[in-house]
């Protein structure tokens, strides 16, 4: 189970002192492709802060191995890159576009129920054109490899796919 991040009680304090409603906003843009709104706030007493605004999309049911459902997790599928490939990328952007673009195009397909396989077939499409160690490290959590053989099989796979 992920633990959560504390949040120190002054931080906490001083998020509870702003009223977004009674802010004005200073500026606006896209962020994200357009997916998302950033705002740029004053409150009355001259303290500025940022909101950002996401488009909610409907739900994407998610059908595990086991046929068990669950709601889509952007959190879970980042944790689950973070955790397998993480230190092959500089920053966390790089996991975030890839996470981005994978959910960009579940949801393109404009279906309501996908399989685990789905999403981690597009997470290793996404991999193997950034980086090819993080595919096969991904490759390996995602497929659960037991053997040497495994490994080289993917690694077969991929150079058949490259040729």
């Amino acid at each position: 189970m992920a633990r959560r991040k504390e949040v120190p009680m002054q931080v906490y304090r001083a998020l509870n002192s702003v009223n977004i409603g009674d802010s004005r906003v200073i500026e606006s843009r896209e962020v994200g492709g357009g997916v998302a709104i950033r705002r740029r706030r004053e409150s009355p007493d001259g303290k500025r802060f940022t909101t950002y605004e996401r488009i909610e999309m409907p739900h994407l049911v998610v059908i595990k191995k086991g046929g068990v459902r669950e709601l889509f997790d952007r959190e879970k599928l980042t944790q689950a890159i973070h955790r397998s490939v993480g230190k092959f990328f500089d920053d966390e952007a790089a996991i975030d576009k890839v996470v981005s673009t994978v959910e960009d195009e579940l949801y393109s397909r404009k279906e309501t129920e996908i399989t685990s396989k789905t999403v981690g077939d597009l997470v290793l499409d996404q991999l193997a054109t950034l980086n090819e160690v993080a595919y096969v490290r991904f490759a390996s959590v995602y497929r659960e490899f037991k053997t040497l053989d495994e490994f080289e099989a993917i690694l077969a796979e991929r150079k058949e796919k490259e040729a």
